[in-house]
């Protein structure tokens, strides 16, 4: 598996992405995406900023997920320090035929490797109430369970939020 910066000759290939995984996540009632989000605009904004990663298995797009230090206002619901700097994982999908090989997990790594690179030392993401899968993963990852939030720009659905600190090499020359 190859994790690289998205480029704009990923897009179509995406949107196909987002078209497959939608309909499976609003089946099991998870809301969180439709077929207005993501799209084509979020996709090339955050590609044009440097900020979307893709996962390659035998030269097919396996998962995708923004990584950014852009905080929802509504992590504070969860007790976060928003003043704190941050990496946060947004649009983290995997096509369902490379789940169980360890896609999301190496999304979530290559988060974790720019906060080090940054000299961050925060992790954050959140997750709709209903993705099962997400909130079985990131607590094997070491991301500890912050709270309950709403995002104001998707009225009506539940959020939990995640975080996890890393280790500074700051912290332990102090």
């Amino acid at each position: 598996m190859t994790i690289r910066p998205a480029t704009s000759a990923d897009i179509p290939v995406l949107l196909d992405l987002i078209k497959y995984v939608v309909p499976l996540m609003q089946a099991t009632g998870n809301f969180q995406w439709n077929e207005h989000y993501p799209n084509e605009s979020v996709f090339r904004d955050d590609i044009a900023k440097q900020q979307l990663w893709v996962a390659i298995i035998d030269k097919q797009l396996a998962g995708v997920a923004a990584l950014t230090e852009d905080q929802e206002p509504e992590y504070a619901q969860a007790g976060m320090d928003l003043s704190e700097r941050a990496i946060v994982t947004h649009r983290l999908a995997v096509n369902p035929d490379f789940r169980g090989q360890g896609v999301a997990a190496a999304l979530l790594q290559q988060a974790e490797q720019l906060a080090l690179d940054r000299g961050i030392n925060y992790l954050r993401v959140d997750t709709n109430s209903e993705n099962q899968a997400t909130q079985q993963l990131f607590p094997k990852l070491g991301y500890q369970y912050a709270g309950e939030i709403t995002l104001g720009f998707r009225p009506g659905l539940r959020f939990l939020a995640y975080e996890k600190k890393l280790k500074s090499e700051r912290a332990k020359d102090c």
